[in-house]
């Protein structure tokens, strides 16, 4: 079997991958995720998360494939990254009080050799009218600094959506793991 490195140090997506019991290291990509003047959420996502992959895949040479993972939160055209603190995550939940945002979740699966896969899912939140003792509770309460979104569906953040359209419940979450089985497939990795 293929060595895997996942491309990341998010615990998120290290739990994801973990539910797919293959064997996987973890390596930081050094990459710089300012967004380009004019980029598009969707672009931005694409881009990052191609360039952890290949910035991975060069340092395992022809050991294996990186997995690299970029999720942006989308609202109007408008991305919104990680909030870092409690008064971003405040003013990123007030912004989508009451309105749709999709998030780009991107995949790259990358070789040393050149070879690479990718893929994209695509999750639409809305979001129900949030009062702002309530964001402020949910903030506090779950304290989501490193969320693109400032929310963890997984976790009580459900509280704040009218609803979730996607294909893969994991998406929202950091990693999704139906798009991710493809390409790990298709990369010669044994998958049930």
């Amino acid at each position: 079997m293929p060595r895997l490195t996942l491309a990341s140090t998010s615990r998120y997506r290290r739990e994801l991958l973990e539910r797919l019991r293959l064997p996987f290291d973890v390596a930081r990509p050094e990459v710089d995720e300012t967004a380009l003047p004019g980029e598009s959420p969707l672009a931005l996502a694409t881009r990052l998360a191609e360039a952890k992959a290949q910035a991975v895949a060069q340092a395992l040479g022809d050991d294996g494939w990186a997995l690299g993972s970029d999720q942006v939160a989308d609202l109007g055209g408008k991305a919104l990254g990680k909030p870092g603190g409690r008064d971003a995550a405040i003013a990123q939940l007030r912004a989508m009080s009451g309105g749709v945002v999709h998030f780009h979740t991107a995949l790259c699966l990358a070789h040393a050799d050149g070879r690479a896969l990718a893929a994209i899912d695509l999750t639409e939140v809305r979001f129900r009218a949030l009062a702002d003792a309530e964001i402020e509770r949910y903030v506090d309460a779950e304290q989501p600094f490193d969320c693109a979104g400032s929310f963890k569906s997984e976790g009580l953040g459900i509280t704040l959506f009218e609803s979730i359209d996607n294909r893969d419940p994991t998406a929202l979450i950091g990693l999704p793991l139906i798009a991710t089985c493809a390409l790990l497939r298709q990369a010669g990795f044994p998958l049930p």
